[in-house]
């Protein structure tokens, strides 16, 4: 990177809630928010966001007459974009970039549209635009009638790490100065979930700790979904607003194997990660927020990849991903936003079922990952501000 870039503001809702003290009040609290749920014909775990952060975005829909017609995870975006807007000050301001993507994009409302045709053999006439990927960006540049670009793109669960990297490279291009980067996903559907139990990764075990993500003993994969949107405000310049800054960016590819692996040894991830640490001494590396979905792969992989980088001065490692599931695009951000409240705090978060999840001596730089299908990796560094 050539500067620093200032995260001026950081928004989400998710099964943590959708404030930063809510969030980190309930971080700090040794549970989880999972639970079971009934989609249609099977019983699974799932973490959906609390009933009160459901209302208020419901009553997006009745606001515009449009907005009737969205999708959840559209309107999980323009709820997030609001709030991130508001706390970073940008009120009056209108240039500024979009680019907030997804992984499963209208999942819901695609799932029905789909379901009439198969019934009725006819398309509702808004069966296309409301489910388009590029209507998450569109529809929160429209809200807040933005004047930058407002794009989006899936690289399936490295999404928002994605949209961070795709920011920072407008920014330091000099396009724009101003960007909202992140994720949403509401893919919290039976169809959805009987494709992650076809995979044969999904958690299965009524247990304390249902994800299991960081036991690195665990016999079987406990992989568990969640909803959620993060959006981050960045921007060029510091501020007093600004909760943390970013002073690294790295991303890779590997040969695949097969559509959904990766390496043993996570050879993109520890490119991924080199290339974000940069010049700086890898001993300045305090902790790393892990993507560990709570697959016996997945977690093992990221965890060599880690060691072999970094041998005997491996950082403190954590997850989030047993507390609030697996949120597919916005699972980047939310990490994210867990090693920025870290930084805020001075406080590690661990897991506490795991071994090798322990506390730093310090906390001035971590590190945060994110893997997605088709063998990519991206690291972002979040430093103190």
């Amino acid at each position: 990177m050539k500067s620093p870039v200032y995260i001026s503001s950081l928004s989400s809702v998710s099964a943590l809630g959708q404030s930063r003290a809510e969030i980190w009040e309930n971080y700090k609290k040794p549970k989880h928010f999972i639970n079971k749920h009934q989609f249609e014909k099977t019983e699974a775990f799932a973490a959906f966001l609390p009933e009160q952060v459901q209302e208020a975005i419901k009553s997006l829909r009745g606001q515009e007459l449009n907005y009737k017609k969205l999708d959840d995870s559209v309107l999980f975006a323009i709820y997030s974009a609001r709030k991130a807007i508001k706390e970073a000050g940008w009120k009056d301001e209108k240039d500024i970039g979009v680019n907030i993507g997804s992984s499963r994009g209208a999942t819901g409302l695609f799932e029905k549209y789909h379901q009439e045709f198969l019934e009725t053999g006819k398309a509702a006439t808004q069966a296309s635009p409301s489910t388009t990927l590029g209507n998450i960006s569109s529809w929160v540049s429209q809200d807040l009638q933005t004047k930058g670009a407002a794009f989006s793109h899936s690289v399936t669960c490295s999404t928002g790490l994605h949209a961070v990297v795709n920011a920072i490279a407008w920014m330091q291009a000099g396009f724009v100065n101003k960007f909202l980067a992140g994720g949403s996903e509401a893919a919290l559907t039976a169809f959805t979930i009987a494709q992650m139990k076809a995979m044969k990764i999904y958690a299965s075990e009524d247990l304390d700790f249902p994800c299991r993500a960081l036991d690195m003993g665990k016999k079987r994969n406990s992989m568990i979904l969640g909803e959620a949107s993060g959006i981050l405000a960045l921007q060029k310049e510091n501020s007093e607003n600004a909760i943390a800054k970013i002073t690294g960016i790295g991303y890779a590819t590997e040969t695949l194997k097969h559509s959904v692996s990766i390496s043993e040894n996570g050879e993109s991830l520890q490119r991924a990660m080199k290339m974000a640490i940069g010049e700086k001494d890898f001993s300045k590396i305090d902790a790393v927020v892990m993507h560990a979905p709570g697959t016996i792969k997945g977690d093992l992989s990221e965890v060599n990849a880690i060691k072999a980088l970094f041998g005997e001065n491996t950082p403190a490692i954590t997850s989030n991903k047993w507390k609030l599931g697996h949120t597919f695009a916005a699972s980047g951000i939310l990490n994210i936003e867990l090693a920025a409240l870290m930084l805020q705090h001075q406080e590690f978060i661990e897991v506490p079922f795991s071994e090798i999840s322990k506390t730093p001596a310090r906390l001035e730089n971590i590190l945060v990952n994110a893997v997605g299908f088709g063998g990519n990796a991206v690291s972002v560094l979040i430093s103190r501000k």
